[in-house]
């Protein structure tokens, strides 16, 4: 990594590089990769998801194997070990105790004689699960993803998921999705999962929203799908800045940036300090720790191209930069961590002090993982019950309270050129006039002289 003094023109360099690090869902090529990709699913369905399979994760599935059965989620309790069931049943109930106050409630007020108005919160129907795996495995974001869709009350959760090399998913997915209690999981990934999800196929539902991280294929697919589905947000890779004074750990600062460096050789490990010393030592660090870990060239990628210490001049330098880049994690530690926190303005995540490490947030704390990336923590926000649920306004007014209004309402009609709007308000205010309907004589019965009953009746009448 590069120690980078503010203000030069190779700093200038760096930071605009990170300021634009979105711009990889903006390759036209690789979104007509996806394009292509999504018709292919839109139209053939299972037939085209199953040869996606093949081609990217070179697994042969058939349609009857891509639902995973009850019988490979009853072997997945059997291969897991207890420490992990511990371990995660412990996060599950930190993430569910989080969330469960972010459930937003239905309200009435009646702010005018006549009038009442309501706002009324519903969960959504079907929501699709996109859980990363095949190489890797995140029982973690089953939990970020499904424990709030659950509060929520979502009636029915779809998870996909990519097949390991066995044809099989990760068994730590399958507990994790067990513990959550979702249990319609197919083996499928990549964009051509989002496409399923989106459009349905013969053996996978539609649903009415995707959430879950992906690789570019997969956010580009979402991006794509968007407006026929709705999604949580377009995630790009992970990142971390750690925002520090000369009072901090070098150690803990290296042991972070390279913990955010192993998830992929596209992360950006920036570190944002007003102390040169510091920077220097976190370097050294860097160097001496990332030799005995097991993903070091996925790291040593990360920090040679996207990693950099910057140094500062102050503190305020240090924060106004950590609120451009807007990170999805951001860690600060300083003296004063709460009061230096007050003035961040964009973060998807805000880390205080030096024993509140980012993987804490990842794993155990209890608010969600799944983050804005990519600069769009300045308008989006984490993952939460409220993404799963919609509202709507109900509106009732009595006559009394239509005349009361009507005069604004009229006025403010004929300004915007919409005479009918006017119009129907007025109609409601007139008098109603009762239809005129003249009641018909009804002609009198002809009998017949000659026996009772009625004449001229044909049979069957």
């Amino acid at each position: 990594m590069k120690i980078l003094r503010i203000g030069t023109k190779e700093s200038k360099e760096k930071i605009e590089k990170i300021l634009n690090r979105k711009t990889l869902l903006e390759d036209k090529r690789l979104e007509q990769k996806v394009k292509e990709i999504i018709e292919d699913v839109r139209r053939n369905g299972d037939q085209a998801l199953l040869k996606y399979t093949r081609k990217f994760d070179r697994v042969l599935l058939t349609s009857k194997r891509l639902r995973v059965s009850r019988r490979e989620i009853e072997e997945a309790q059997k291969l897991v070990d207890k420490e992990f069931v511990k371990a995660l049943k412990k996060a599950y109930q930190n993430i569910k105790k989080y969330h469960e106050k972010q459930l937003p409630r239905s309200f009435k007020i009646y702010p005018r004689k006549g009038v009442n108005l309501e706002e009324r919160f519903q969960p959504l129907e079907r929501v699709g699960l996109y859980i990363p795996g095949g190489r890797a495995s995140y029982p973690s974001t089953v939990l970020m993803a499904g424990v709030p869709a659950k509060i929520a009350g979502v009636r029915e959760i779809i998870m996909v998921s990519p097949p390991q090399r066995d044809g099989k998913l990760s068994p730590y997915i399958l507990v994790a999705a067990g513990l959550v209690g979702i249990s319609e999981i197919y083996k499928a990934g990549g964009a051509q999962a989002i496409a399923a999800l989106a459009y349905g196929t013969e053996i996978i539902p539609k649903v009415d929203k995707i959430v879950g991280p992906g690789n570019i294929y997969v956010t580009l697919a979402k991006k794509l799908v968007y407006g026929e589905v709705d999604i949580d947000m377009l995630a790009g890779p992970s990142e971390i800045l750690i925002l520090a004074d000369e009072s901090a750990n070098p150690s803990f600062i290296a042991c972070d940036l390279i913990a955010q460096a192993e998830h992929d050789r596209l992360s950006w490990p920036i570190l944002v300090t007003t102390s040169l010393k510091l920077a220097q030592k976190v370097e050294e660090e860097i160097k001496e720790q990332v030799k005995s870990l097991r993903r070091k060239e996925i790291i040593d990628t990360s920090l040679k191209n996207n990693g950099v210490l910057i140094v500062t001049k102050n503190l305020k330098e240090t924060i106004d930069l950590a609120n451009e880049i807007a990170p999805e994690h951001l860690e600060i530690m300083t003296r004063n961590p709460e009061q230096v926190a007050k003035k961040i303005k964009n973060a998807g995540a805000i880390f205080l002090g030096p024993y509140s490490a980012e993987s804490v947030g990842d794993y155990i704390a209890g608010p969600n993982h799944i983050l804005p990336t990519s600069g769009t923590a300045r308008f989006y926000s984490p993952l939460g019950v409220r993404d799963f649920m919609k509202s709507s306004h109900i509106i009732s007014y009595s006559k009394e309270a239509l005349k009361k209004e009507a005069k604004e309402i009229i006025e403010l009609a004929h300004r915007e050129g919409l005479d009918g709007h006017a119009r129907a308000v007025k109609i409601r205010l007139q008098p109603q006039r009762t239809p005129n309907y003249r009641k018909k004589r009804k002609k009198p019965l002809r009998t017949s002289r000659t026996f009772s009953g009625l004449s001229g009746c044909k049979e069957g009448d």
